[in-house]
């Protein structure tokens, strides 16, 4: 066992370096790829009509120039021992984990995460509560009424949920529940400690959007999962020794199904 927790720790150790190396590669090799120059990203943190001496400068300070290990390696260590950042009239000190330094907003990136966590977990925890309930109770349903009216269009709406992108969905469902019928107020995040059911209020047309694409996939898999289960040996015995339907597919055929 110790030796699994082990193997476990150091994959997921490697794991993140992989991911971190990835995104580093994304945001900072990207550019260079697509034809931007590191004079041309120094530019950008130079002022107006920055003169080559600043831009020579812009690109010392801030590394532009040096191997791409190097810069990594000083990213890594930013993140587990943090970092100062020097914006040519001051030095800012940012603390571990420091994820980098915003020089647009003036912000450590972390405090920025840290910032938006409350609306960010509020989506996520609304909008899966939403498509955990909608996406199960629809699969369900259309397995044990294969073939019918309602199975054809729960199907339907689904295929069409896994197929349009949530920015897509999102606009549509701005435009027309919003703007055009005003069945909901226009969306404004609401602190939950000040007022839940304003917070509730603000985010039911964003559960709404974000669930629809995951209750979808949700409702295909469960479906998929139920017909081959009610299938099983297993549950035409229980059927045959009388037990109630409810009894065959909450305990027997749906335990299985959400196994995936």
């Amino acid at each position: 066992m110790i030796a699994y927790i082990v193997r476990r720790l150091v994959g997921a150790v490697a794991l993140v370096l992989i991911i971190s190396a990835v995104t580093f590669l994304i945001f900072f090799q990207l550019p260079k790829l697509a034809g931007s120059t590191t004079d041309s990203l120094a530019a950008r943190f130079a002022g107006k009509a920055p003169t080559p001496a600043t831009i020579e400068a812009v690109k010392e300070r801030f590394g532009f120039d040096d191997p791409i290990a190097v810069q990594y390696g000083r990213f890594v260590k930013g993140v587990v021992a943090g970092d100062t950042y020097d914006t040519g009239t001051a030095e800012i000190k940012c603390p571990a984990p420091c994820f980098g330094y915003s020089f647009r907003t003036n912000t450590n990136v972390t405090d920025q995460l840290i910032d938006r966590m409350p609306i960010t977990l509020s989506l996520v925890v609304g909008a899966a509560v939403l498509w955990l309930l909608m996406g199960i109770s629809i699969g369900v349903l259309s397995a044990l009424r294969r073939g019918s009216v309602f199975d054809r269009a729960a199907m339907i709406v689904a295929l069409g949920g896994v197929s349009l992108p949530i920015f897509f969905t999102g606009l549509l469902s701005l435009t027309f529940v919003v703007h055009e019928w005003g069945l909901l107020p226009p969306v404004t995040y609401k602190g939950f400690l000040d007022n839940p059911f304003a917070w509730a209020g603000s985010l039911i047309l964003p559960w709404i959007t974000l669930a629809f694409l995951y209750a979808a996939m949700y409702a295909r898999m469960t479906r998929a999962g139920m017909l081959e289960t009610l299938n099983e040996d297993y549950i035409r015995t229980a059927r045959a020794k009388g037990l109630p339907e409810r009894t065959v597919v909450g305990k027997h055929a749906l335990r299985a199904t959400l196994t995936p």
